[in-house]
């Protein structure tokens, strides 16, 4: 009987990322995800079935072993903390940076700062690494509009291109950290699994290494 193994996958721009390498390691969805509201999919490997979540659950599914794999942003990774899973391999995707942007031409503000983003671990971290007081506020989306709004005086969020800033008034100020794509995989799941995942893990580090 064929070992069961679950890959959990992160929507979006990362899924249609990693699909093309999953391909050239070999497995393939038995349905188009991107014509389907279904969250699970079988592929044409017996017993290996993708999950298609949130980036931000990915990690989560992957600490209590509901998902014995995942991909997710190291953004995502960064602000779940969590120390049940490794992360053997940088799968080189969906690059970007995570930044504090501010007003443009707006000097930093002396003293205490409030600063608006999802990533309120990382911020935290962050502002106290560099020896600054903030006041974290949470949002889910449109970061850019809190300075805009005196919300806040910076914001913590990730940088593409920086056109999404620039139309908003904004810049990119500081560098947390680059940000791509990583494999992750269960601990528990690593060691029960062996014989499955190890060869996976070799065939996508092949594939990224061929990109």
């Amino acid at each position: 009987m064929a070992t069961s193994l679950t890959i959990a996958l992160t929507k979006g721009r990362i899924l249609a990322e990693t699909l093309p390498l999953l391909a050239r390691a070999g497995i393939e969805p038995a349905e188009d995800i991107a014509s389907s509201r279904k969250l699970v999919f079988d592929t044409n490997r017996d017993g290996v079935r993708l999950l298609v979540l949130r980036g931000s659950d990915v990690a989560t599914y992957v600490q209590f072993g509901v998902a014995d794999m995942g991909v997710a942003g190291k953004d995502g990774l960064m602000e779940h903390g969590g120390e049940d899973f490794y992360e053997p391999l940088d799968l080189g995707i969906a690059r970007c940076r995570l930044m504090t942007a501010a007003l443009t031409g707006v000097q930093a503000k002396p003293g205490r700062i409030r600063v608006a983003t999802k990533y309120v671990n990382v911020a935290r971290r962050y502002y106290a690494e560099q020896g600054r007081q903030a006041d974290i506020v949470k949002l889910y989306g449109g970061m850019e509009l809190a300075p805009v709004m005196a919300l806040a005086d910076e914001i913590v969020d990730i940088v593409d291109s920086g056109n999404t800033l620039r139309a908003n008034g904004l810049e990119a100020r500081e560098l947390i950290a680059n940000i791509s794509s990583r494999l992750i995989i269960n601990k528990g799941a690593f060691k029960t699994k062996y014989r499955v995942i190890q060869p996976l893990v070799d065939e996508l580090k092949q594939a990224v290494v061929g990109d």
